[in-house]
């Protein structure tokens, strides 16, 4: 399976996330053509070599009419909100690798902001010349900032201003890691905790904690961590790509590795101020899964049976009970659910409406499983299908029970006699 997977150590930002995709792509220059290409307004983009701490890798410039914007400090930063005047305050959420967030000067010095709400947006991704599913998956991430802001400042959707964010740069940030992740075409994409970095950001309102609320809005539900590295190092937009795009949040795979990439922020910290993304080949399934475990002892056998084969069908990965002695020397059952993570809160509301128990434990394990495949083998009583399963250099195939089943009953012959007519075919 073709896997993506980033390295976040130092947190997430839009430029720096296209500027490691970049080294995973065939033909860099082929994309910064075409990226120059599509039609956003004023902006070209171009790539040069960045160094951090020994480590070189590649580090993403956006021009907007010519300039690039300048980093300001962190004491300089502003936290974005939706105004009713167009000069009153700033935001944040405009940001280059990690916590620099800029702000543009025209030639006499008067602050330029950009104020676009999601339909500005969402007309002008439409006239982009790429694909359907690029433009989609831009929209989606756009969705996502504005519903983080929207839940920050107490402001409907549809109110949302984007200023900073929604100026052109941001735009082509965002539209160039759609680009280069439908190029990569990854079957699936991983990523690592995110570090969001520490302390705090001054802004129009105040000084504010880091990360800032719109991140740590869209990072609900994301493990995050900060090592103590003072400055934002997940800005909202990275935080929103990573987001939209990853499966899981979780450590590296088994995985054969084909090409690396390092994309450079601006800023140098102690540590090297880089994303890490890596794609090649998990040569088997690994994934982690949830077991919801509680005790019964006060149920009929019908009523367990029921439960297990509801769970089944709601999409259980497995149902199973373990026969145990409880207090009192009381007979009771282990009763287990497996099920994938993104299932659990259903399964965990199916348990305590069908099942008698007051609570119940969660544990996460690893699921490894070989790959499958199904076959059909024709034999002198009908057909057969069979059930073939592969990976880490083993092979095993089962014929499906069902149809034997069905074929020794229709024929009044033993299983037996089925599978040695298999084994003939």
């Amino acid at each position: 399976m073709k896997t993506l997977y980033f390295e976040c150590n130092m947190g997430a930002a839009g430029d720096m996330l296209m500027s490691a995709l970049l080294e995973l792509h065939d033909n860099p220059q082929d994309f910064l053509k075409k990226l120059n290409g599509i039609g956003i307004p004023n902006v070209s983009v171009s790539a040069r070599q960045s160094v951090k701490c020994g480590i070189t890798g590649t580090h993403i410039t956006v021009k907007v009419n010519g300039e690039e914007e300048d980093s300001q400090a962190d004491s300089q930063q502003h936290e974005q909100h939706h105004h009713k005047h167009p000069h009153d305050e700033h935001d944040h959420n405009h940001e280059h690798s990690n916590g620099e967030h800029e702000h543009r000067e025209h030639t006499h010095g008067e602050r330029y902001h950009s104020h676009n709400n999601y339909h500005d947006i969402e007309h002008l991704i439409s006239h982009l010349n790429v694909s359907d599913t690029v433009k989609n998956n831009a929209l989606a991430v756009y969705k996502l900032i504005a519903e983080a802001e929207s839940r920050a400042h107490g402001v409907p959707v549809d109110k949302i201003h984007f200023h900073e964010v929604g100026e052109m740069d941001a735009l082509a940030d965002i539209i160039g890691v759609c680009i280069l992740i439908e190029e990569l075409a990854p079957d699936i994409i991983f990523a690592s905790p995110i570090n969001t970095g520490s302390g705090h950001v001054r802004c129009a309102h105040g000084i504010l904690p880091v990360p800032a609320p719109a991140t740590v809005n869209i990072l609900r539900n994301i493990p995050m961590y900060n090592d103590q590295t003072q400055g934002e190092l997940c800005t909202p937009t990275g935080a929103a790509l990573l987001k939209h795009f990853v499966k899981e949040f979780r450590a590296m795979p088994v995985i054969c590795v084909n090409k690396i990439g390092y994309g450079m922020g601006k800023k140098d910290f102690e540590k090297a101020n880089c994303i890490r993304a890596y794609i090649g080949n998990t040569a088997d399934n690994v994934e982690d899964v949830t077991e919801l475990v509680c005790n019964l002892d006060d149920m009929t056998p019908e009523a367990v049976a029921f439960a297990q084969q509801l769970l089944f069908d709601e999409g259980a990965l497995d149902v199973y009970t373990t026969p145990v002695y409880m207090k009192k020397g009381r007979m009771g059952l282990i009763f287990t659910c497996m099920c994938r993570s993104e299932l659990k809160d259903k399964m965990v509301s199916l348990i305590f409406k069908h099942t008698s128990t007051l609570g119940m434990r969660e544990n996460t394990s690893r699921r490894y499983t070989l790959q499958r495949e199904r076959s059909e083998v024709q034999t002198k009583y009908g057909t057969v299908r069979i059930k073939t399963a592969f990976g880490y250099g083993v092979q095993k195939s089962k014929p499906e029970y069902d149809d034997l089943a069905k074929i020794a009953k229709e024929r009044g012959i033993s299983i037996q006699d089925v599978l040695k007519e298999i084994c003939n075919a």
